[in-house]
């Protein structure tokens, strides 16, 4: 049986909370870098949140939209205001944080009630939090990364990191690691028919092989945009495009219009990009060992160009330093992934756990169903 939780409660709590630093930290270094005359960095650092929050918006009016007319509601005008002017996401949080607090907080108040209604409140809760975790895994990834990369990059660029840029970084890590790791527990609670992420030790092993192979991964990009921009920039547009036609030869199915599912194969791509993830529920054992394994000589290709360039036009107080956080956070990364996938994984040595009713298999009407984070 589904159940929203305080716990789930307070998740959204510390998202929300992670959502607007982040989106604070970002502003007001993006305001420092036009103050200071570096406006190709206050460019780039405004147009990622851009970037990240009109696509997140766009994914959030259709589904709403959706919704609305599953229910027989039309009338989603001020929705629409509402996302036009960036609203979408406050306005989903307060949804989620308002219904979980009645679900959590006040069940035991309200237990005839609920018996009363029509669907279950914990999975309506459930869901609304599960499709606010992926839009928000959407931002981090669009946004986030990119972002993280740049400041690394410019502060390493001026030899120093002033304070906007290291909040930026600091924040940064901490929304990529938190969206990750709440959808992919949010996710597995809303589909009756996967198994649990269940238990400390799991999601901290998860964590960590997130965390250790997207730094190592953007550390290893930093150090090809010194080599030569252009270069770094032709390797992630063509891994995007790799991304991209994996996407339509598995012929996604997460959304209703085309468009729409275009938009999504494009934002695969740029996921992809940076981690591995598993887009149509699947076994994927073959397509990520040989994700990780294009993952690990691509970064030793690197290091080793990084390497045979002179040396006197990069400052060895900070390049040695990285060279050696690149390969320690590549080796952490898959060891967790290993350890992970060989002990902690739900799918592992795990009977099937169907909520079965009259025996039929529960059916998966979320629109996540064909989504799977691996």
């Amino acid at each position: 049986m589904m159940k929203y939780t305080k716990c789930n409660f307070m998740m959204s709590v510390f998202g929300i909370i992670i959502y607007v630093a982040d989106l604070v930290a970002d502003i007001l270094l993006s305001v420092r870098y036009f103050h200071d005359g570096q406006y190709l960095f206050g460019a780039l650092t405004l147009s990622f949140v851009l970037c990240g929050t009109l696509t997140v918006h766009c994914f959030s009016y259709s589904w709403l939209k959706a919704d609305l007319k599953k229910a027989g509601q039309e009338n989603e005008h001020c929705f629409l205001l509402l996302h036009c002017l960036q609203g979408g996401v406050f306005t989903r949080y307060w949804f989620v944080l308002r219904r979980g607090y009645q679900v959590a907080f006040k069940r035991s108040r309200r237990t005839s009630h609920f018996m009363e209604e029509q669907t279950d409140p914990h999975k309506e809760a459930i869901d609304m939090a599960t499709d606010l975790s992926m839009l928000r895994l959407f931002e981090t990834y669009l946004e986030g990364c990119p972002q993280l990369i740049l400041q690394l990059y410019a502060s390493l660029e001026c030899g120093q990191a002033n304070l906007s840029q290291y909040a930026v970084i600091m924040v940064s890590c901490c929304a990529i690691s938190w969206s990750t790791v709440d959808f992919q527990i949010a996710l597995r609670k809303s589909l009756p028919d996967k198994n649990r992420l269940s238990g400390l030790c799991p999601r901290l092993t998860y964590l960590f092989y997130k965390l250790f192979t997207l730094l190592s991964w953007m550390l290893t990009v930093v150090l090809l945009l010194f080599i030569d921009v252009k270069s770094a920039l032709f390797l992630l547009l063509f891994i995007w495009l790799m991304g991209l036609i994996w996407a339509v030869i598995k012929q996604t199915q997460f959304c209703n219009s085309v468009s729409m599912e275009c938009l999504y194969r494009l934002v695969v791509g740029f996921i992809l990009v940076f981690t591995f993830f598993n887009i149509k529920g699947q076994n994927t054992r073959c397509p990520m060992s040989s994700y990780y394994t294009v993952r690990v000589l691509g970064t030793a290709g690197i290091l080793a160009v990084f390497w045979t360039y002179p040396l006197s036009i990069f400052n060895l107080d900070y390049f040695i330093p990285i060279t050696a956080a690149i390969v320690l956070t590549l080796f952490l990364g898959i060891i967790f992934l290993s350890v992970y996938y060989a002990v902690f994984h739900p799918n592992r040595n795990a009977e099937t756990q169907h909520d079965e009713t009259d025996g039929k298999a529960p059916q998966r009407d979320c629109r996540i169903r064909y989504f799977l984070m691996d």
